[in-house]
């Protein structure tokens, strides 16, 4: 398969991306082709449909082998379901499918059409194979099951962050980096309150911890440390 376009997002590393798509409608990104796709007819009538399916490559997941089972983390990552049952990453062909927000498409004279999204669960970089419509008269099934995920959707943390330390972030940042805190970016099994924790977003490095149900931000340095504030 060809790569026909990257993502461009606030995560330069995996850790901290919402596990799922839509769950952090806050987040925005961009659909950047590669350069034998800038065709602006590629994407001619796309901007009718509000939503669309991306097909892409887990490509920090890249493995010669494969397991029949995984360790689902939201189940506290000792319970085994098989591949096939969940979206782990680690697939035999390494393929991930979101749904997201399609923003709006700007034409722009050196990248060509430029795709606007929200909601994504994508790394920057992140290879894009395909892009879809998303129907909604076939795609939703409002009355499916969820299977063992139904047990966890309502799960989240009080987010805590110190408005000496909300300072650093970029105010149209501030609700997507809550929610992205609040979806507990930590493996499920991991609950050790005195851990630090930290992940990139936008440019800063968040630190926190985690105990009875609170989120705490402890520390956002900018400019890869050279930049920041603690409490």
């Amino acid at each position: 398969m060809k790569i026909i376009a990257r993502v461009r997002s606030d995560f330069p590393t995996k850790f901290g991306i919402p596990r799922q798509s839509g769950l952090v409608p806050e987040l925005k990104a961009r659909i950047v082709f590669e350069p034998e796709y800038r065709n602006p007819d590629a994407v001619r009538g796309l901007d009718q449909f509000s939503y669309i399916w991306l097909l892409w490559q887990f490509s920090e997941a890249l493995r010669d082998t494969w397991s029949p089972t995984v360790r689902p983390p939201r189940l506290g990552g000792n319970t085994r379901v098989g591949v096939f049952a969940s979206r782990s990453p680690f697939r035999p062909n390494s393929l991930g499918l979101s749904s997201v927000r399609l923003d709006k498409i700007d034409l722009d004279s050196d990248l060509g059409p430029v795709l606007y999204i929200s909601g994504g669960d994508l790394m920057d970089g992140t290879p894009v194979f395909d892009i879809k419509p998303y129907l909604p008269y076939v795609d939703s099934h409002p009355d499916a099951e969820g299977g063992f995920t139904d047990q966890t959707r309502e799960y989240g943390l009080r987010v805590d962050i110190p408005e000496c330390l909300m300072g650093y972030v970029p105010e149209e940042k501030r609700a997507a980096l809550a929610a992205v805190l609040a979806n507990d970016p930590r493996p499920s099994y991991q609950n050790d309150p005195s851990r630090v924790y930290g992940f990139f977003f936008a440019g800063l490095e968040v630190r926190f911890t985690v105990a009875d149900g609170v989120l705490c931000v402890c520390e956002i340095v900018k400019n890869g440390g050279q930049d920041g504030h603690e409490v």
